[in-house]
């Protein structure tokens, strides 16, 4: 679920933090970024768990339409295709989420209900949510894609679940474009097969993928003196203490992957802190990064620093 990117930016923040806070205890600054980034994963299963309290509240809502003392006709004998989804009931059967959801006492939802009802009403009030109850059968397919298409147009761009999830946890609006977008993959993955046992994506892909990011945190902070000597004069119209220290810490880890990390392509290392550069810090950041990881790129190159295994690394 994973992408060495968010490795990288979850990195980025904890070397900024120790910055800013000039701590010097590594064990617990790693233990935080791994504590970090495994509250990414409780963020996904809240979401996944929020399609099954949505679905339950649509079945309750109906119930009690049903039991009104002047329910119409349509409310006596409604249309259920949407509590019968099958996407839906995958998920509310899965084992793996239900179990992780208790494991981890996850229940926002049921405190925090509001959400799901004000989320059930834009749903229940949407263009998509009419076009699919315009009939009372559906294929697994059309059911799939109703619910990723509510997913992304009704659930994932509401502000009052963005406020809350801001509120529940500050990192995790960071993390909330990938953990959306793994909801989605997910989803679109999903098979006719009612397997109660299947199992949910995994945080990491693999193992080398958590090795990367303590590796990257470690190298980093534990090198970033001789880093630091290794941007001076590289910046001849800037001060070391111009450079913003979010910049800092990205060109930093990035002279940590030139030299540290063998089996990564410097185009692969420029690029990606390009992108983070422009995501997480200033306008100009990413030309003025670009700029200092080329001429480092080069030298390095030229006086044999650089130690790149493989075809194609250079």
């Amino acid at each position: 679920m994973l992408t060495r990117r968010h490795i990288r930016v979850k990195v980025m923040q904890s070397l900024y933090s120790i910055q800013q806070t000039q701590s010097d205890n590594l064990d617990k600054e790693e233990k935080f970024l791994l504590y970090s980034i495994n509250q990414m994963y409780d963020l996904f299963l809240i979401n996944l768990q929020l399609l099954i309290e949505i679905k339950k509240h649509a079945t309750d809502f109906l119930t009690k339409s049903q039991k009104k003392y002047l329910a119409t006709s349509e409310e006596k004998n409604p249309n259920t295709k949407f509590i019968h989804n099958e996407v839906l009931s995958m998920l509310q059967k899965n084992r793996q989420l239900k179990a992780e959801v208790e494991k981890k006492k996850l229940n926002c939802w049921q405190l925090d209900d509001e959400y799901v009802k004000i989320l059930w009403a834009e749903i229940k009030n949407s263009e998509l949510y009419n076009d699919y109850m315009s009939t009372t059968l559906s294929s697994f397919k059309e059911d799939k894609d109703f619910i990723i298409d509510i997913f992304k147009e009704v659930i994932a761009p509401n502000d009052k679940l963005y406020d809350y999830i801001e509120d529940k946890n500050l990192t995790w609006i960071d993390d909330l474009p990938l953990i959306n977008t793994a909801i989605i993959k997910m989803l679109r993955k999903s098979k006719p097969s009612h397997d109660e046992n299947k199992l949910l994506p995994k945080l990491y892909k693999d193992i080398d993928d958590k090795k990367f990011a303590i590796d990257i945190f470690r190298k980093t902070a534990l090198n970033g003196k001789e880093f630091t000597k290794e941007i001076d004069g590289k910046t001849p119209n800037w001060d070391q203490d111009r450079i913003a220290e979010l910049d800092k810490a990205i060109i930093k880890m990035a002279i940590c992957e030139f030299i540290k990390f063998p089996s990564i392509p410097i185009k692969v290392t420029i690029n990606e802190y390009l992108e983070i550069a422009k995501e997480y810090s200033t306008p100009k950041s990413s030309i003025f990064i670009n700029g200092i990881l080329d001429k480092l790129s080069k030298e390095y190159q030229e006086n044999g620093k650089l130690n790149k295994v493989g075809r194609g690394l250079m």
